[in-house]
């Protein structure tokens, strides 16, 4: 290459795409080692040997390893909105699509347990970088909206109950999903459940009945009595 090529900066390019794959792979090999062993006990010489690069490139790109572990959680959040948005619910009828995203959630758990492990670690740290990330933050605004919107069709179309707030009702779709995986060894052990995928799929139908049928426009006119003190 010329002088001139250098100096024009065609180089450029390639040192962006080397960058952009360098700090892909510290993202990647975070992640393992982040779920594996926890922000506490993960070494970033451990990182970067599974990085295949040195130290510095990674304190040059993160700034320190506490920083790394709040871009990870931000690529966590950012891979389960970006696998949502695929799921295309806005097209659906509400109650298809209500359906829909209560059985991806309970099967993204099921299928990433890094997800697991890196959510569980951050709340042993009281949400501190989430709670300082825009960015995971921001990522979780379309979802409530889009449930806000499937619920307000729903409710037009008397298929769903009304007065249902979209956060909360997320939180109950992640939560009832979440725990059964999130503590499906112990439960197993405690209730004889064998480790099949019979016993997942019995467990995947009941989470869609139960918030379908909490939905359900006549549920809401169920008195539930309160227990006296």
């Amino acid at each position: 290459m010329s002088r001139s090529d250098a100096s024009s900066g065609k180089e450029k390019p390639r040192q962006t795409r080397d960058a952009a794959a360098t700090r892909a792979r510290i993202l990647k090999a975070a992640e393992k080692e982040f779920a594996k062993k926890g922000l506490k006990g993960t070494r970033i010489d451990a990182i970067a040997t599974r990085a295949r690069c040195n130290k510095a490139l990674i304190y040059h790109y993160f700034g320190s390893k506490e920083d790394l572990f709040s871009a990870v959680l931000e690529v966590t959040y950012e891979k389960i909105r970006a696998a949502e948005r695929k799921l295309d619910l806005a097209h659906r009828s509400p109650r298809a699509a209500m359906q829909e995203l209560i059985g991806f959630s309970f099967d993204y758990v099921s299928d990433h347990p890094e997800f697991i492990s890196l959510i569980n670690d951050e709340n042993m740290h009281g949400g501190v970088h989430v709670l300082h990330s825009a960015r995971a933050r921001d990522l979780n605004s379309p979802l409530v909206a889009l449930i806000e919107e499937i619920l307000k069709r729903g409710e037009a179309e008397g298929v769903f109950r009304s007065g249902v707030d979209p956060v909360q009702l997320y939180i109950s779709i992640a939560s009832i999903c979440y725990f059964f995986i999130a503590n499906r060894h112990t439960l197993s052990a405690i209730f004889a459940l064998p480790k099949t995928r019979d016993v997942l799929d019995m467990r995947r139908r009941h989470v869609v009945d139960v918030i379908l049928g909490y939905l359900r426009p006549d549920a809401s006119s169920i008195d539930i009595p309160r227990v006296q003190p």
